[in-house]
């Protein structure tokens, strides 16, 4: 990570930037414009929220790009760059990581990632090595696994501490509706490792944010509104709590949600695509919720019975060493 720069308590994600495969448009019903999305970067970057996260797959390389477009009019060393490396769309040469890494650098226009992800636990053991020669040319400052389980991440550890390298970061899934890292021992092993965990989908695409209900229903046609839609009934006392808590402290549902990631001791990914939710996100940096009221939303999200475990995931508490 570069030295002079602090590092925020929440990452802003530009998942939903772009459109195509894997892109906003798909994923999230979004359909937005670099006119649209320029103000909430600059907002964010004048709020301290200079953590930005995003991946090669993200929209066929579009949210990459519009992203890029906007650091390239940045002073570099106060951005922090977080990208990833998807092994289901590398190419069969012996260098696919090194290509995969130069076109996020390219369209990021920059010539160091911050953070490097392995984006999927997909051949642990032959994916893992190729990390070394990018962290010992400077290209990636450090070095993080996405969607891994503890197996795999202690394996990776592993790969790169005979290199004299190691873990940095960890981001799975993680929110009230889906803690199964926290119950597979993964942030305890983070904890003791002083690797940061990053908590990515913790307002679970927006069902969290109290802005849907039954009777408000996600986007037809839409990943999440497939997803969410037929869950939004039993979530409902969740959301209500969450509403309730932020009515003490002059809050969103949504922040609180975040508050909650924080007091767990992760490092919460919000994706944003208004300049509101980057303020939001920023003030939920700084609320601080009691223990029975991290109790009291963590009994409402197991008593939801809502399994938010996605396509491209595996269960964290059941699943095996898979390299």
């Amino acid at each position: 990570m570069n030295a002079n720069t602090t590092m925020p308590k929440i990452a802003l994600g530009a998942w939903s930037w772009g459109s195509g495969v894997a892109g906003g448009d798909q994923v999230f019903g979004n359909h937005l414009s670099e006119s649209e999305l320029k103000p909430v970067f600059d907002t964010a970057m004048g709020l301290g929220l200079n953590l930005w996260d995003t991946a090669a797959v993200y929209g066929e390389g579009s949210s990459e790009r519009i992203l890029g477009d906007f650091v390239k009019d940045t002073d570099r060393d106060n951005v922090l760059l977080s990208t990833k490396f998807t092994p289901q769309i590398a190419s069969d040469s012996p260098d696919a990581m090194q290509e995969m890494l130069d076109g996020s650098k390219e369209r990021l226009h920059t010539d160091v990632i911050d953070v490097y992800w392995i984006h999927n636990p997909m051949e642990v053991e032959r994916w893992t090595p190729d990390l070394i020669a990018l962290a010992k040319s400077g290209q990636i400052r450090s070095i993080g696994v996405s969607n891994h389980n503890l197996d795999q991440i202690i394996r990776a550890n592993e790969i790169l501490g005979e290199a004299g390298l190691h873990v940095s970061a960890v981001q799975n899934h993680y929110s009230l509706l889906h803690r199964s890292s926290e119950r597979a021992g993964i942030l305890d092993y983070c904890k003791e490792h002083g690797i940061t965990f990053y908590a990515y989908m913790v307002l679970e695409q927006g069902a969290l944010t109290g802005k849907y209900d039954s009777a408000h229903p996600f986007p037809q046609g839409s990943g999440r509104g497939d997803s969410y839609n037929p869950h939004l009934a039993e979530i409902e006392r969740l959301t209500d709590a969450l509403r309730s808590i932020g009515d003490r402290y002059d809050a969103s549902p949504a922040q609180v949600a975040i508050a909650w990631a924080i007091a767990k001791g992760t490092l919460p990914i919000i994706g944003v695509t208004k300049v509101r939710q980057v303020e939001e996100a920023a003030a939920a940096a700084q609320l601080h919720l009691a223990d029975d009221e991290v109790s009291l939303l963590e009994r409402l999200g197991d008593e939801t019975g809502v399994n938010t475990l996605r396509e491209w995931e595996q269960d964290m508490e059941t699943s095996s060493r898979n390299s």
